[in-house]
């Protein structure tokens, strides 16, 4: 009898040796003569435990983890293809606590699929949303994803049903749609772990998308530093292709999207939606003055409809399950679910997908575990490099877009990076300065010269000169780049300085209480 074994081909998990061990028990098993299938599946985000073996069994799938290459033979030993107990066990997989208290919409296929095996998506509900797509009509289209109350997923949570809305009652000859897999916010993973770990969503999603507002051209633009993403993208468009869920007449609905990756250079500017168009045209990566906007005038001057991969990767079950299912989920005005990634100084890392309303302590410590170091955590800085640092008072925040915003800060693209009270926030906060100054496009001189003034106001600080004077600089600085910049990158950069001065005075050599912003 062939027994499945799955070894995660997730880039996080291979930089951990899953390589290693997937050769390690293909060798072994040849060697006693055993009949296996290895099959290289996605992570489901537990990367404290991996490289993570599962086995299939008749109780399920059972897990084994952190696995070594040198831990393989013993595993053999302790028959761990019939599910022999071993050091290393975990159990059944889906009923480990940190999975079975998630609610996985977008990640549902994640960890449980080869990821471009067509087939294997198919049998999960795959192209389900599309089939539903072509027997609708774009209005109607356009109206589930709207009532649905998906958000954009990366940083500015506009409507998505608004923006295609645009799109599909803007009138051009040619309109195109645009994945923005630029993902460079520190601490955050979810994009590579979609794309890497279930790529049929993303394409499907932007399949739909292109149906709903009448473009026939996507682009995915993916960061350079994603080469095993790159990789499974090409592989999983071109069988779409081969099946005819891409090209001119997909399933023989009359409709025409095509698809490709366009690979970025490694700019942090480029995850902005207009310089990422100028960079796909072939120009630097320069924000753009709005209006107009990208709906009405993008890409080559055409209407563009452009979301993050975690948007458009939930667009197949809104379309799948309808509008009100995915609008069920969530609080307020936030509605759905948001992957959360979970890095820095904490105890089980990786990725949680959840509805919205869940705190953030409980993230941290129901399913973080608290600090990896043992120590109390004494910031989080949520929402990438350009989020703000939030102090322990402020852990019970409920992670909801305008819960976030009331406390003067952003939750983002879902990325959670944990520090504890060994982290020095006036270091960190001339961190931000110098990343806005080195990440600066320079089209605005807010931005270009304000945060290299910023770097310089700090060292100040940080050296213990005329603290006072050069704090109240530092503020009036922040006040200008907020203002006064042309996007977010140096109209955000206040947000992580003067939380951290905010909330963490004395590590400025302040005594004084914190001064709001």
């Amino acid at each position: 009898m062939t027994i499945t074994v799955y070894v995660p081909n997730d880039s996080s998990a291979v930089s951990l040796g899953a390589d290693r061990v997937a050769k390690a028990i293909t060798a072994e098993a040849e060697r006693r003569g055993l009949s296996i299938r290895l099959v290289r599946n996605g992570s489901f985000g537990m990367y404290w435990l991996e490289p993570l073996v599962e086995v299939v069994t008749g109780q399920g799938r059972v897990g084994y983890g952190p696995v070594q290459a040198s831990d393989v033979t013993s595993l053999f030993d302790a028959n761990f293809l019939q599910g022999g107990t071993h050091a290393l066990s975990l159990g059944i997989v889906e009923d480990l606590p940190y999975l079975k208290k998630q609610q996985r919409l977008t990640f549902a296929r994640i960890g449980k699929t080869s990821p471009t095996c067509l087939d294997d998506y198919l049998a999960y509900d795959g192209y389900r949303g599309l089939a539903h797509a072509l027997a609708m009509s774009q209005a109607d289209i356009v109206k589930a994803v709207t009532d649905s109350g998906l958000r954009g997923r990366g940083g500015a949570a506009f409507p998505t049903g608004i923006k295609w809305n645009t799109v599909l009652n803007t009138d051009a000859d040619q309109k195109y749609i645009i994945c923005n897999a630029d993902e460079g916010d520190s601490g955050t993973f979810s994009d590579r772990m979609v794309m890497e770990g279930d790529p049929f969503v993303l394409i499907e999603g932007m399949t739909i998308a292109g149906i709903a507002v009448g473009a026939t051209q996507g682009y995915i633009y993916l960061r350079v530093e994603y080469p095993h993403a790159h990789i499974a993208l090409n592989t999983a468009i071109a069988n779409a292709y081969q099946v005819g869920y891409l090209g001119e007449d997909i399933q023989g609905s009359g409709k025409t999207f095509h698809l490709e990756v366009r690979l970025g250079a490694g700019a942090y500017i480029c995850g902005e939606e207009t310089s990422l168009m100028e960079s796909l045209e072939g120009k630097r990566g320069l924000v753009r003055f709005k209006p107009p906007l990208p709906a009405i005038r993008g890409l080559f001057g055409k209407p563009t409809v452009v979301n993050n991969v975690i948007s458009l990767a939930s667009v197949p079950i809104i379309l799948d399950k309808g509008g009100d299912y995915y609008r069920d989920f969530g609080m307020g005005r936030s509605r759905g679910t948001l992957p959360l990634q979970l890095a820095g100084n904490i105890k089980h890392a990786g990725l949680v997908e959840l509805a919205f309303g869940l705190t953030l302590r409980e993230l941290l410590y129901d399913f973080g575990g608290g600090s990896a170091s043992g120590r109390p955590i004494k910031a989080v800085q949520v929402g990438g490099p350009l989020g703000a640092y939030l102090p322990e008072s402020q852990f019970d925040t409920p992670l909801d877009y305008e819960a976030f915003a009331a406390q003067w800060t952003v939750l983002g693209h879902g990325g959670v990076v944990v520090f504890d009270d060994t982290v020095d926030m006036a270091k960190m906060a001339k961190y931000s300065m110098e990343f806005c100054a080195i990440e600066s496009c320079g089209k605005c001189t807010p931005c270009r010269i304000g945060s290299t003034r910023g770097y310089e106001v700090m060292d100040e600080i940080i050296n213990g000169h005329n603290v006072e004077y050069n704090a109240k600089l530092l503020r009036d600085l922040c006040n200008t780049l907020l203002n006064g910049s042309l996007c977010a990158l140096g109209g955000m950069t206040p947000y992580p300085v003067l939380s951290a001065l905010n909330h963490f005075p004395k590590d400025f050599g302040i005594d004084e209480p914190a001064q709001v912003a």
